[in-house]
């Protein structure tokens, strides 16, 4: 819903996750549907599902974290956090989009859901 009031329709968009049960539950299938995304599951216990989650947490541990081990308290945590995602989706440069911010890659036309998709 967050994509659709920031971005638009959303119809013909992919959303790949594994199967947790949030994922499967009817409640969000139905708002798949409403929407018009297309919901893709890998093959249960595929190790490549879980590698860009995992590459998402290890840089965030490392670009947040740092040196630490945990954080301060639960307040700092969820600034940090949060600071952090903005930045990664919209600032922080990226391989995937020959070294460019995601706003900016965008900005220039290079992406779309049709072309992602």
């Amino acid at each position: 819903m967050m994509a659709k009031g920031q971005r638009g329709d959303q119809k013909g968009a992919i959303f790949h996750s594994d199967h947790a049960s949030v994922y499967t539950s009817r409640a969000f299938q139905g708002t798949c549907t409403q929407l018009g995304i297309k919901q893709s599951m890998g093959s249960i216990g595929t190790s490549a599902d879980n590698a860009l989650a995992e590459s998402f947490n290890a840089a965030l541990k490392r670009e947040v974290l740092q040196d630490s081990k945990t954080f301060a308290n639960q307040l700092m945590c969820r600034r940090d956090v949060f600071c952090w995602c903005a930045r990664y989706n919209t600032v922080r440069r990226h391989s995937w989009c020959k070294y460019l911010a995601p706003v900016v890659f965008e900005e220039r036309g290079s992406a779309s859901l049709r072309t992602a998709s």
